[in-house]
């Protein structure tokens, strides 16, 4: 119940990693998050320390991400953030990895172009909806005609 959920924005700095598991698509790819000042002696924008995440995605997050994105791309992250730390050969080392949730790019550094992702279900084309039309469409005479009508004046 009591996790820790963060939401990072960074580049991608690996290419993302896809796998077909028992339980399911799975990938993962490494997210660069570095920190910027303004450093007010030089009155410029200074890059700070970078951290690195390993990103993890499940289902179709990670048939939509490893489809999605390539190393460098500016991106938001959102998910449960895991710190391990272990001891290998006498060396001790921690990782952090986020389990996403979400995963998108960072419109604030550029454009993308967003496409649903087509998932064929067993009888879904007997099922399936047209998409709504949501513009409403202009008045034909006789609805003009009758909202004029319709107006009372006090």
């Amino acid at each position: 119940m009591n996790e820790t959920i963060i939401c990072a924005v960074g580049n991608v700095a690996t290419q993302p990693v896809y796998r077909e598991l028992p339980t399911g698509p799975s990938a993962r790819f490494r997210l660069a998050v570095t920190s910027r000042y303004l450093d007010r002696a030089k009155n410029e924008w200074t890059d700070g320390h970078t951290n690195f995440f390993t990103v993890w995605a499940n289902r179709q997050l990670a048939t939509n991400a490893a489809a999605s994105l390539n190393v460098g791309d500016p991106v938001v992250v959102q998910g449960r953030l895991k710190v391990r730390s272990d001891v290998r050969d006498g060396q001790s080392w921690m990782s952090a990895d986020l389990e996403a949730t979400s995963i998108g790019h960072d419109l604030a550094r550029g454009t993308s172009a967003f496409r649903r992702a087509s998932r064929p279900e067993p009888g879904a084309a007997a099922s399936a909806q047209p998409e709504p039309e949501w513009e409403t469409p202009p008045p034909t005479d006789s609805e003009s005609q009758r909202a004029d009508e319709a107006v009372v004046v006090t």
